[in-house]
């Protein structure tokens, strides 16, 4: 003889109309919740300005943001923002702000 299972009183019923499948939310999306607008534009142009540099240009940027203790890219950032190449001894205050500006870090 067949025994019929029990029904567990603690699982919720299924809403009308699923078939128990999985959630239809997607993982974040990179651009924010308000749409897609430019973004793929503004990725194309952050990664040329960051990424498409030539090794030895880039390689010349990074020590000398190291030397004034400033990431690559707030380095780059200064540089196409302002036009100017920054050092250490003429633009101390301006390194400072930038330093001042970074997020804090736990």
């Amino acid at each position: 003889m067949l025994k019929r299972q029990a029904i567990d009183e603690t699982e919720a019923p299924a809403a009308p109309l699923s078939n128990g499948g999985p959630p239809l939310d997607d993982s974040p999306r990179p651009w924010g919740d308000n749409g897609i607008g430019n973004y793929f534009e503004w990725k194309a142009a952050s990664e040329k300005a960051f990424n498409d540099v030539p090794y030895d240009i880039a390689v010349m940027r990074a020590r000398r943001a190291e030397a004034m203790g400033l990431t690559y890219r707030e380095y780059t950032l200064e540089i196409l923002e302002r036009g100017r190449y920054l050092s250490a001894e003429a633009d101390a205050e301006r390194i400072a702000e930038i330093k001042r500006r970074r997020p804090i870090r736990y």
